[in-house]
């Protein structure tokens, strides 16, 4: 593939969150640099919806009120839509820019917290109809956290014992979309988690993992509750070390776990 679809999200105030098609796809803390990641494995054929959340509410609280903001200073923020050369950056000549959304507030200014802004683009694309775009819709039950915690626990204990099997079985279908999404030869999305996994047990990293309690998870409904993010009260990913984590949203079809983003 010598070209890439990637989003580029910066900001000069407070902490922002991008998703596209309702799919989380990254979070920018404040007074972080501006960060670029490749996004195909999020865009659709057709209408595609882009978000910016500025200042996210706690995971759990996205449905309080607002809160009104003072801009002490002049802040923005900004995500864009590049089409790029593979290995080029964002500012190198030939970069194309296919859709903005962006925030402002001027010094002075009173806005309420979080602050959304989204734009449509319609991406003349051949991706295929990818899974999570026919999951059920799903309800968050105590019986249903249960089933996911237990499922997290069983993932994190076998990770930390160099037993990758589980969450390779169990990401099978994103393992196989990621390959499509980016014309990768066949198997190449599930030998690189492999090999990542691989290095990270053999440096002792591994042993670290820690199985997670019920009281820090988060299942936060997303793609319009098709899938769930499993996170921490920060939004972060449920599973991670200091040097690497696994975002990890799932569907839950027949009490099976399935993660397809």
């Amino acid at each position: 593939m010598d070209r890439l679809m990637c989003i580029q999200v910066q900001s000069s105030g407070p902490a922002v969150e991008l998703a596209i098609n309702g799919l989380p796809v990254l979070r920018l803390p404040a007074g972080a640099p501006p960060r670029c990641v490749p996004v195909h494995e999020y865009l659709l054929a057709g209408s595609n919806r882009i978000t910016l959340q500025v200042s996210p509410a706690p995971v759990g609280l996205e449905n309080l009120p607002g809160e009104p903001q003072l801009a002490e200073h002049a802040q923005a923020a900004v995500a864009r839509l590049l089409l790029l050369r593979q290995g080029h950056t964002p500012e190198a000549a030939g970069a194309r820019e296919l859709a903005q959304v962006a925030w402002t507030a001027t010094e002075g200014e009173s806005w309420t917290a979080p602050a959304l802004v989204q734009q449509s683009v319609e991406l003349p694309v051949a991706f295929p109809r990818w899974r999570w775009l026919d999951a059920p819709v799903m309800s968050v039950t105590p019986a249903l956290s249960a089933l996911v915690l237990a499922w997290l626990q069983r993932l994190a204990f076998d990770l930390s014992k160099g037993r990758p099997e589980g969450l390779l079985a169990s990401s099978r279908l994103r393992l196989e979309e990621l390959t499509l999404a980016y014309q990768w030869p066949s198997g190449t999305a599930q030998d690189r988690l492999k090999a990542e996994l691989q290095t990270l047990f053999e440096a002792g990293a591994l042993a670290a993992l820690q199985a997670p309690k019920a009281n820090a998870l988060q299942l936060r409904p997303v793609a319009g509750g098709r899938l769930l993010d499993c996170v921490n009260a920060l939004g972060e990913p449920i599973l991670q070390l200091p040097t690497a984590n696994w975002p990890l949203r799932v569907a839950v079809v027949d009490g099976h776990v399935y993660v397809l983003r």
